[in-house]
């Protein structure tokens, strides 16, 4: 486990594709436990350890988890997470065809269907719909993929995997959405990056950034070549 990012009121960690933040009906131990039992060693602490989770990553997603470490933090995280403008979340996505345009804004009407875990995004509304948006800009290609940085304007269930497929782009491993072959290790090519947020404490800027896994040929030379342009 690899923390990122530890003050006295918050903690935040780079998630492995695969880890659950909370709790399943799998029985799996969740990274949630796995941060606790680090803050007790760490700082010898009797007892339990408070630890509340404002927010989630999709179990094959790689990335940013943050989390309080106090009910104070916990409270006004949550309010933040609801608040589109009040936490930028910026991730990264490897996909299999090269969009259209460079750069743009997505904006489509989302909807869940709860009995295959699965979202579905329009253009045309519907009832029960949710309008979402995000932005991206490519970033790097490396024979038949492509890197994508996006920026999310709203946070619904599986977006940027159902907004990307309904342009035709599709997650490298995400078979769930359209990907042609599933990955090795379960997981999919879309990782948290950078979370950027007024400390909910403080008051002072916190920019958290999260390196894709190591050891994946796929993002460690997209990664390079990205350096490389820059």
């Amino acid at each position: 486990m690899q923390v990122i990012y530890e003050d006295n009121h918050l903690i935040a960690v780079n998630k492995e594709c695969g880890e659950i933040v909370q709790g399943d009906k799998t029985g799996d131990e969740c990274l949630i436990d796995k941060v606790k039992a680090f803050i007790k060693k760490k700082y010898n602490k009797p007892g339990d350890v408070y630890l509340g989770s404002p927010h989630r990553l999709d179990r094959p997603t790689s990335g940013i988890v943050l989390f309080a470490r106090t009910s104070k933090a916990l409270v006004r995280l949550n309010e933040m997470f609801q608040d589109k403008d009040a936490i930028k979340k910026t991730y990264w996505a490897v996909v299999d065809v090269l969009p259209e345009l460079e750069e743009g804004t997505l904006e489509h009407y989302i909807w869940k269907d709860e009995a295959k875990n699965k979202s579905f995004a329009s253009t045309k509304q519907k009832k029960g719909s949710r309008f979402c948006s995000l932005s991206y800009k490519h970033m790097a290609s490396l024979n038949r993929f492509h890197m994508l940085e996006i920026d999310l304007q709203t946070g619904r269930h599986h977006q940027i995997r159902a907004q990307l497929h309904t342009i035709g782009l599709h997650i490298k491993g995400d078979l769930k959405y359209g990907a042609e072959r599933s990955n090795p290790n379960g997981g999919i090519h879309l990782h948290a990056r950078k979370l950027e947020f007024l400390h909910p404490v403080k008051k002072e800027p916190v920019k958290i950034v999260a390196r894709p896994p190591k050891g994946d040929p796929i993002w460690d030379e997209l990664v390079l070549i990205k350096d490389l342009q820059d």
